[in-house]
């Protein structure tokens, strides 16, 4: 339990890059036909946006990357000049679940305040008890959010400060389902990035000779869980 109170940078799950010799193109275009092509699949949950990481040093020059977010899982893709030769990349890492000491402190703070509330509008005895009673309803719908059919909530939840890493540190379950759809959004993204890498270069004439990978073990993206009984067959 106390690993989730370190800091931990985002562990690199898959890593690939593909060399183009004398080769030229615009970054933003094809960073906009990876955006135009994914809104057309209609990822569930993705959200796109353009970052800038630094080059080298804190003075050193920016370079913009497209990242894709869904749940804890990014894609940074980058297209960039590299003397005459030009290179695409497509990193895929897992954002650690960091629950922060001020965070806590707060959620505890804040059951405190709601005790209070409670004991005086119900009696020193109910008082608490209507406080389990409701906390136990709030930790059920969220441990059951998508098998209500409240997906919407669900990845509320996993963004809202305070509660999100809780949520999914104690609550949230794990299941075939959400095993599967990341790795469709894996797959997909992937795919697409691959494949207009290959329309972008064909388009000038260039055959892509290769793709060079590396892919560390997914480890807890694709481990077998044990699920109970009632968690098996359905959607969560």
């Amino acid at each position: 339990m106390f690993a989730f109170f370190k800091r931990k940078d985002a562990e690199v799950l898959s890593h690939w890059y593909a060399p183009v010799a004398n080769f030229r193109t615009s970054s933003h275009d094809f960073y906009a036909e990876i955006e135009k092509e994914l809104a057309v699949r209609q990822v569930p949950g993705l959200e796109m946006s353009r970052i800038e990481f630094a080059e080298g040093g804190l003075l050193s020059a920016k370079r913009v990357y497209l990242r894709m977010l869904r749940e804890r899982l990014v894609f940074d893709i980058c297209a960039a000049p590299f003397g005459t030769a030009y290179f695409f990349s497509l990193r895929f890492a897992e954002l650690p679940v960091i629950i922060k000491p001020w965070e806590l402190l707060v959620f505890l703070g804040g059951l405190f305040v709601f005790l209070m509330l409670f004991v005086k509008a119900s009696g020193l005895f109910l008082g608490p008890v209507l406080l389990l009673v409701t906390l136990g309803f709030c930790g059920w719908l969220m441990r059951n959010a998508i098998a209500l059919g409240l997906s919407d909530l669900d990845a509320s939840l996993i963004k809202t400060p305070v509660i999100g890493p809780l949520y999914e540190v104690f609550l949230r379950k794990k299941t075939y389902y959400r095993q599967d759809t990341r790795l469709m959004y894996l797959s997909t993204v992937d795919a697409v990035v691959r494949e207009k890498v290959e329309e972008v270069t064909a388009a000038k004439g260039v055959k892509l000779v290769r793709i060079n990978e590396h892919s560390p073990v997914l480890r807890d993206l694709y481990k077998p869980t044990l699920l109970r009984a009632e968690d098996k067959g359905g959607v969560r």
